[in-house]
């Protein structure tokens, strides 16, 4: 029969080199975050609130929601990142 040596013996040995742990997020990193999902914010409650009174935003119509919950998005997105 073979050898009776497991086979798990036989492996290479795993490198125990501690794994660099990269430190907390910049400050710039989250205001940035934070600016995108305040700006989709404010965008939308302008929208609603003076709409009709503003000719810009009154022109885009529906766009105004992909601007608003497209900003919300990106910071959103960034929060995966934030350490």
């Amino acid at each position: 029969m073979g050898s009776d040596v497991p086979s798990s013996a036989s492996h290479t040995p795993v490198s125990r080199t501690p794994v660099k742990v990269k430190g907390p997020s910049s400050t710039l990193y989250v205001s940035v975050m934070l600016g995108f999902m305040l700006a989709g914010l404010i965008w939308l409650v302008v929208y609603y609130l003076a709409g009709p009174e503003i000719p810009l935003i009154n022109e885009l119509g529906a766009w105004n929601f992909l601007i608003g919950f497209g900003l919300w998005i990106v910071g959103l997105v960034m929060t995966l990142k934030w350490r």
